[in-house]
Parts: C-alpha cells; sequence; structure tokens
C-alpha cells in the first residue's frame, strides 16, 4: 500500500476547487483536503502560478485503484498527479 500524501496539480483554481470538492464527495474519510497555490521555481510572475490539491492517504494507504481515480480525475481537469 501507498502512505504517501498526493498532489494533484492543475493550471488554474476554479479546476482545483472542483477537484478537491469530487475528492471530499467520493471518499470523506479523507477528511479536509486542501488547496493551495504554488508558484513555480524561480517564476515572480503570478500567471505562473499553479494550484494544488494536497490529499493526504486514507488510514489503509492508497490503493492502485484510488491512485488510477486521482490521475483520472486530475487529466480531466488538465492536471497531473505527483507523491509528496
Amino acid at each position: 500500500m501507498n502512505d504517501t500524501r498526493q498532489l494533484l496539480v492543475f493550471p488554474d483554481r476554479d479546476a482545483a476547487e472542483e477537484v478537491a470538492e469530487e475528492l471530499s464527495a467520493r471518499w470523506p474519510e479523507l477528511g479536509d483536503i486542501e488547496v493551495a497555490r504554488d508558484a513555480l521555481a524561480g517564476e515572480d510572475d503570478a500567471e505562473d502560478a499553479q494550484w494544488v490539491v494536497a490529499v493526504d492517504p486514507p488510514e489503509d494507504g492508497w490503493t492502485p485503484a484510488q491512485l488510477g481515480a486521482l490521475d483520472a480525475l486530475a487529466s480531466d481537469q488538465d492536471g497531473w498527479r505527483e507523491e509528496s
């Protein structure tokens, strides 16, 4: 089982908030899901900021199916998943 915090990265705030709501509805046991703005390293321009949805693992860790669902949710909003 994977027990690593997952980061879903998006180009805009609306996409990040929509995915956070979907995650809360689908897996309420995940608790609070953070949405934060993250400037790209070395970039000062606010337009280069990305939005990140940080999701801590469930008590039993992530299953491959859950990680696949996270990938699909991110991809549907032009985002991607990273492990923290």
